[in-house]
């Protein structure tokens, strides 16, 4: 969520990129993946998934416990790690730690567990402080975000509130289905699942579908991501195995598989690349030569008549005009 007290925390985008690289920062060898279903076919060909981190609009009506008979019950008992949020802008980075903190054992940098080691025993409250306190994590998470270069204080422009949306983490403890959202007092549980076929998987579709269906019919303000293993390690130690076989037909597909992830992890590379560069620069000098060339109000008036013309969808389509 965002607010004024993110006390030096940016916003992060709801990308599986920008979570990826920081799961790297943090010396984890997971990688996170987008889930654009809840088939089982779809969660089958990510596993094995540690957890599902969801985003959503945050809407105060629908924020409350007893707004849904099926949104779990608190577990004030709740013996694993869960640390809340203390400031705004950091759930992104406070939904990973809260996923890892749930993982045993658990694989990660000197740093992070250092911290982890250091947060044992903490309540809630005091840990999400001590978590959103280390600057090296907050550095890490920044590092993702894009760089505020222009600031509009002592304008004098109205207002304007914005969508606040959120992240929260659902993951299998102790034979149940929980939920992790640090702006919650605790853990909630959504029950026991059934530990064959698809086990906790099933059940997360379930509780995160009649989530999704307390939303007007429609709404789009939704992201899930898949934290999982890392799935190159394996592919290459099989192709390893295969080298001999290269006509085999799981060879070629073991090939056609590493080839995409590698293509994917390239594509992550630049775009996080182009995230964290000004583009402020780019942009004056651009103006500067349409200027000088004389095509400025060319362009001035090419963009205004996108503008309208994209305004005028958003009416026929009945969308808010003040919604971007």
């Amino acid at each position: 969520m965002s607010d004024d007290d993110s006390s030096g925390w940016q916003l992060t985008e709801s990308d599986p990129g920008v979570f990826t690289e920081l799961l790297k920062r943090l010396g984890v060898p997971y990688i996170v993946d987008d889930l654009y279903s809840l088939e089982p076919e779809s969660l089958a060909a990510l596993q094995p998934v540690h957890a599902l981190i969801f985003l959503f609009k945050w809407v105060p009506e629908l924020a409350s416990d007893k707004s849904n008979d099926n949104a779990g019950h608190y577990d004030t008992d709740f013996p694993g790690f869960f640390a809340h949020q203390t400031v705004n802008n950091a759930c992104a980075t406070l939904a990973v730690i809260n996923a890892l903190g749930n993982i045993a054992p658990l694989t990660a940098g000197p740093q992070l567990m250092d911290l982890m080691n250091f947060t044992t025993g903490m309540d809630p409250q005091t840990c999400g402080m001590a978590i959103t306190s280390a600057d090296w994590l907050r550095e890490a998470h920044n590092a993702l975000s894009p760089p505020s270069s222009i600031s509009l204080d002592g304008l004098d422009l109205p207002k304007k509130s914005e969508d606040a949306y959120h992240f929260v983490v659902y993951l299998p403890a102790l034979g149940s289905l929980y939920e992790l959202d640090g702006l919650k007092p605790y853990p909630v549980r959504h029950g026991e699942f059934d530990g064959s076929g698809e086990g906790w998987l099933k059940k997360a579709r379930e509780v995160i579908e009649n989530r999704i269906g307390s939303y007007p019919i429609g709404a789009l303000e939704f992201s899930l991501l898949a934290l999982r293993d890392d799935p190159l390690p394996a592919m290459r130690t099989r192709l390893d195995v295969l080298q001999g076989s290269v006509e085999d037909a799981e060879f070629v597909d073991l090939m056609n598989k590493i080839s995409n992830e590698n293509s994917k992890r390239e594509r992550w590379a630049f775009e996080n690349s182009v995230r964290r560069h000004n583009h402020i620069g780019l942009a004056h000098a651009l103006l500067l030569a349409l200027a000088k060339a004389g095509k400025l109000d060319l362009a001035k008036a090419a963009a205004q008549r996108g503008m309208k013309e994209y305004l005028e969808r958003r009416k026929e389509m009945g969308l808010d005009m003040d919604e971007s």
